[in-house]
């Protein structure tokens, strides 16, 4: 099916991705931006490395001018991905890249190597016919987003020379709903102090790591409120770390706790630095120490959601329907780089894509027959928002 729509193409490049690996943190990128980089040349496609402060490159961007004006818009995919977890766990291996039964196997086929082939797919028709754009077509190719970092978003937004897009439609996958919003974040780092002494002495002391455990039941323990009328899912705090004392004679005098406040437009940055202050105090109430703890605000990124009928959730929604799928649009529980856009007051859609399995875990893979009306739906969301 694929291959009578033309299609064959995205499906060996996407492939051609998943064997080169580009785990965030573990693997060199280079190898992956170079298989972009080659196809892209070969087409004649315009495009650039991006970077970031410490001149890492960090994504590429395609950008195809249109022949009238009009706003910008962009399509972005990330090339980097999650690890492979316990590689003996999978059932084939986790950069195999190929197709078995109608699946594109390997770790990224469904996070998103296979949504940066389809969009450079995209570019190279486009570019062949830029002459009828209004505004133009940028297509980032992050190779930073399983960081967290999100080094690829980041430099695309902070390069002056790159026009600034009117939305961006992120090629996360799941073929029965449009994603138009997400919760937000706000994470701080917890510095619980304590005495420091022997394990052995015959004056009991409470030392950090006790501390911090009261503290994480404190937080564990804070009440939220529940749902919303704009986001219809509830705020969510966890704590994610705990880091503290060595050994088995000292008692530890610092511990230090991570948390992670998933926040709405009800429950938002200022209510979680409260709640978070809040269990603080009461533990240096509870249980006194030399020092206050100290809690290090570290992220902070707002809830969003667009309305059906903004761009580009409206095309999107709009061309999924022209092509015969009934889909929703959600808010997402997780944040993702539509959070940061949102905070740059870019409005973004966040998953719209093949059918998937194994997203993040074993056996990650993506069902090809999905493939043709997927493309057909960016195609017209496209076509549509350039003015074509």
């Amino acid at each position: 099916m694929t291959r009578d729509l033309g299609l064959s193409c995205v499906v060996n490049l996407a492939g051609e991705l998943i064997r080169c690996p580009s785990r965030a943190g573990v693997d060199d990128h280079e190898p992956v931006l170079a298989v972009l980089e080659d196809w892209l040349t070969a087409r004649g496609l315009p495009y650039r490395r991006l970077h970031d402060g410490t001149r890492r490159p960090v994504a590429l961007l395609v950008e195809i001018e249109g022949g009238r004006p009009g706003p910008w818009w962009a399509l972005d995919a990330c090339v980097d991905t999650a690890p492979y977890g316990d590689e003996a766990a999978w059932s084939f291996p986790p950069d195999a890249g190929d197709v078995v039964d109608g699946w594109l196997r390997g770790r990224g086929a469904a996070d998103s190597k296979l949504a940066a082939a389809l969009f450079c797919h995209l570019a190279a028709e486009l570019h062949g016919r830029a002459g009828e754009l209004r505004g133009g077509l940028a297509v980032l190719l992050d190779a930073d987003e399983h960081t967290g970092g999100f080094g690829g978003a980041r430099a695309y937004l902070d390069d002056p020379d790159a026009a600034r897009p009117a939305g961006v439609m992120i090629g996360y996958p799941g073929l029965e709903e449009v994603v138009v919003g997400g919760r937000g974040l706000w994470r701080a780092r917890i510095a619980v102090h304590a005495a420091s002494g022997h394990s052995g002495a015959r004056r009991t002391t409470v030392g950090a790591v006790s501390r911090a455990a009261r503290l994480v039941r404190l937080l564990d323990e804070a009440p939220l409120p529940g749902t919303g009328a704009d986001v219809p899912l509830p705020p969510r705090l966890t704590v994610t770390s705990c880091h503290g004392g060595e050994g088995f004679s000292v008692v530890p005098d610092l511990c230090e706790v991570g948390v992670d406040i998933r926040t709405t437009p009800d429950f938002g940055a200022r209510a979680a630095e409260d709640l978070v202050r809040a269990a603080v105090a009461e533990l240096d109430a509870l249980l006194p120490a030399p020092r206050p703890t100290r809690v290090t605000p570290v992220a902070d990124w707002p809830p969003y959601r667009l309305a059906e009928d903004e761009q580009p959730a409206a095309a999107l929604l709009g061309a999924a329907a022209g092509e015969g799928l009934r889909v929703r649009a959600k808010t997402a529980g997780p944040s993702n780089i539509g959070n940061l856009l949102a905070a740059e007051g870019i409005p973004a859609t966040a998953g719209f894509g093949l059918s998937h399995e194994g997203l993040h875990g074993l056996d990650e893979r993506v069902r090809l027959m999905d493939l043709p009306v997927v493309h057909a739906v960016y195609r017209r969301a496209v076509l549509g928002l350039l003015g074509v």
